[in-house]
């Protein structure tokens, strides 16, 4: 068995994840060479822009995963967050354990309400984005766009990257990806 079957993911090889989600080539400069997606990830963790690994992961992962992915990075980074954004978390990770539209709503409203939108917000708006409508109850529903969802919770991950000291951002992407890793192989 290779390395790669083990994992259980949505798309085994690389090049079924843009073909799938054509979207994804905006975000990504880096294109798969035949790669099984987690060598993708790890090969895109290793090139000079190793924030694709976060773009492609969120893209790999189906959509509850990607929420809860861009929840366990932020809680990683804790004590770099605002109250703004932990409870924004607590909208996500609400929505990750209930998936219903009530918890949805509840998540996409409290995102809407953030302006600007910090890493929390982006994360509980993934959540709110997930299903039914991308806008709030008493508003005309909007079916959410293909990959509103993966580019939120990428807009998330990396803006809190982006928040912490230039001293610790190579390990903490580091981090994330093993983060992501993890929910991805399963474990």
């Amino acid at each position: 068995m290779a390395e790669d079957q083990k994992y259980r993911v949505r798309f085994p090889a690389a090049a079924d994840v843009f073909e799938a989600q054509p979207q994804i080539a905006e975000d990504i400069v880096a294109r798969p060479n035949g790669e099984a997606s987690v060598s993708f990830v790890r090969s895109l963790l290793k090139s000079e822009t190793p924030e694709e690994a976060i773009t492609f992961s969120a893209y790999l992962l189906a959509v509850r995963e990607a929420v809860w992915m861009g929840h366990e990075c932020l809680m990683h980074v804790k004590p770099n967050l605002g109250d703004i954004d932990l409870e924004m978390l607590k909208y996500a990770e609400a929505w990750v354990r209930s998936p219903d539209e009530e918890t949805r709503n509840a998540a996409l409203e409290a995102g809407m309400e953030q302006n600007p939108k910090s890493p929390g917000a982006w994360i509980a708006l993934a959540a709110g984005w997930s299903g039914g409508s991308m806008l709030p109850r008493d508003q005309h529903p909007v079916t959410p766009p293909e990959g509103l969802v993966p580019r939120a919770v990428n807009a998330g991950i990396l803006s809190a990257l982006a928040r912490l000291d230039a001293s610790v951002r190579e390990k903490t992407l580091i981090d994330f990806v093993e983060i992501g890793l993890t929910i991805i192989e399963g474990d």
